[in-house]
């Protein structure tokens, strides 16, 4: 029970975050985001990358109900709670924030990381919330996807949806 309570313990609501980043001021806090709804091994290629870039990783979660209102009334596949489950058990997720927004833009802005990051073919302009970190000095870093691997598309070739 030590282990799971452990795990349990890097969960957060959008309200109790600011407890941990007082804890992590002299800390470099990378930030990325997602639904996370069927984990594969793109998400796991694009966080181990993501996390090497500082000494605290933070993941921004979709809440099932905005995971509704951008991909459709059959998605998320897996509940919230069991999708922050599985990502802050990895060792190198030192945080799993939700948020019920449609983007994390308010959570950039209260997290202030030194790094967000984002997977995929985004110009680093394009990404949410480039505007907040690159005012205060912070770096926005696009990983590569790896290449055939999306929630999407594992969902539709499993017919799930």
């Amino acid at each position: 029970m030590a282990k799971i309570d452990a795990i349990k313990s890097k969960i957060f609501q959008l309200s109790e975050i600011s407890n941990i980043l007082s804890l992590w001021e002299d800390e470099k806090i990378v930030f990325t985001n997602g639904c996370f709804d069927v984990l594969h091994i793109g998400h796991f290629h694009n966080l181990t990358q993501a996390s090497e870039l500082g000494t605290k990783l933070v993941i921004g979660l979709n809440t099932d109900s905005s995971i509704k209102r951008l991909k459709g009334k059959n998605r998320p596949i897996n509940n919230e709670y069991d999708r922050a489950l599985m990502l802050a058990g990895f060792s190198f997720v030192d945080a799993v924030v939700f948020f019920d927004t449609d983007t994390p833009y308010e959570l950039i802005k209260i997290i202030k990381p030194n790094i967000l990051t984002k997977g995929g073919d985004y110009k680093p302009k394009d990404v949410i919330g480039y505007d907040v970190v690159t005012k205060y000095g912070g770096e926005v870093v696009i990983i590569d996807l790896v290449k055939g691997f999306s929630s999407t598309s594992i969902i539709k070739k499993g017919g799930l949806v």
